[in-house]
């Protein structure tokens, strides 16, 4: 098998310990609140998380409203008491305050013995929005357009963002007063905190807050699923514990660097890293220019393959995953007419590996919790016998 085919099937299977779908119907089995309830889901992972609870709780759900971002819809959603709209990610626009006021209007006219769940996932951020008095829509996209050229992680962004809104920052929460509810959460934030996954959609509201959270996937789990599919395929692989969140070509140097280090088979790491976007780029993501720079890093004929994608199956603006990159991808683009000095100065990486056929591609996958680092460095070989997977 190759090193690439079994990337990929090492990402499979990190995608599936996350799948929000999954993920929510095995948190809700057997959860004792009393119907009817009102599901209320928001994010790249939307509307899996909202099929996960039509598994669980079935007839027991009065009505849901799932906004999600573009093309990210499940059709298998499809019923009278669905509403299901698409809003835009990365940068917001229009309808994300019509989106947010949507979502105001359906929280404020919750009825007496309804019991409210929300699925929270990332990309909530610039779906729904609500502008305090004095903030307009150009405010916010300029802020956001701030953040992205700045390289902002995802905390300080989101910390920003709150700022504007009247919905961030704990404000759906403040509108579910003392009524009890559930929020679930798919988490692509340091330490998994409420207060700031989705800019803190459901953060506390305040001091009478009746909201039970719980986070039920995070990229931990995606990385120990890593370990584990490889491990039945005979390959001994270290993880990193702590998320990796520099920039995007400082990881990848320490990234590559680790993986020549290491006695194991390979490493695997997760986290999000950060690109400082001029106002003019070419295509591509935070994972397509990492992978580029970690492809730049390795020597002529070296045995080393590296995955860097993003979990929800998009990378910034593109339809890629991420890729995967080996000794030869240089060359390759090189051969095809790309001149990758350039590529990466220009961040049109998504360009590049193109070029040398690296792209991986995935379609929505149901969750989002952050991006993936896999590298491997020789063929599979029994561990039979062996310990568990190493975390460093």
């Amino acid at each position: 098998m190759s090193a690439r085919h079994t990337l990929l099937e090492l990402f499979d299977a990190a995608l599936r310990a996350v799948n929000g779908r999954a993920c929510v119907e095995r948190s809700l089995r057997g959860t004792r609140s009393p119907p009817p309830f009102e599901v209320f889901a928001i994010g790249k992972a939307a509307s899996a998380m909202a099929l996960g609870a039509r598994d669980a709780w079935g007839g027991g759900i009065s009505r849901m409203l799932v906004i999600t971002k573009d093309a990210h819809s499940d059709p298998g959603l499809a019923g009278p008491n669905v509403l299901q709209r698409e809003g835009p990610h990365p940068m917001p626009d229009a309808r994300s305050l019509e989106l947010g006021e949507l979502l105001e209007t359906r929280v404020r006219g919750l009825a007496a013995g309804q019991f409210p769940l929300f699925l929270v996932s990332g990309g909530s951020s610039s779906l729904v929005e609500a502008l305090r008095d004095g903030s307009s829509l150009e405010d916010l996209r300029a802020l956001n357009a701030r953040g992205l050229e700045a390289g902002w992680n995802i905390a300080t962004l989101n910390a920003e963002r709150a700022k504007l809104s009247r919905i961030k920052g704990g404000g759906i929460a403040r509108l579910l007063g003392a009524r009890p509810a559930l929020a679930l959460f798919i988490s692509d934030v340091p330490d998994d905190d409420p207060e700031v996954i989705g800019s803190g959609l459901l953060g506390r509201g305040g001091a009478v807050d009746e909201v039970r959270r719980e986070v039920i996937a995070n990229v931990r789990m995606a990385v120990d699923a890593v370990l584990e599919a490889g491990r039945a395929r005979g390959l001994v692989l270290e993880a990193r514990a702590a998320r990796f969140d520099a920039g995007a070509e400082q990881v990848a140097r320490e990234f590559v660097e680790a993986l020549r280090a290491t006695s194991a088979d390979g490493l695997a790491w997760g986290g999000e890293s950060t690109v400082r976007l001029p106002a003019r780029h070419g295509r591509g993501g935070r994972n397509t220019h990492l992978a580029l720079a970690a492809a730049r890093l390795l020597r002529a004929g070296e045995p080393l393959t590296i995955l860097a994608a993003g979990t929800d199956g998009t990378d910034g603006p593109t339809d890629d995953a991420g890729a995967i990159v080996d000794a030869g991808s240089i060359e390759r683009a090189e051969l095809a007419g790309c001149d990758v000095e350039r590529a990466l100065r220009d961040f049109d990486s998504g360009t590049a590996l193109e070029l040398s056929e690296d792209l991986v591609h995935t379609g929505p996958t149901g969750t989002n919790v952050g991006d993936l680092l896999v590298g491997i460095k020789r063929a599979a070989k029994s561990v039979r016998g062996l310990g568990p997977p190493r975390v460093l």
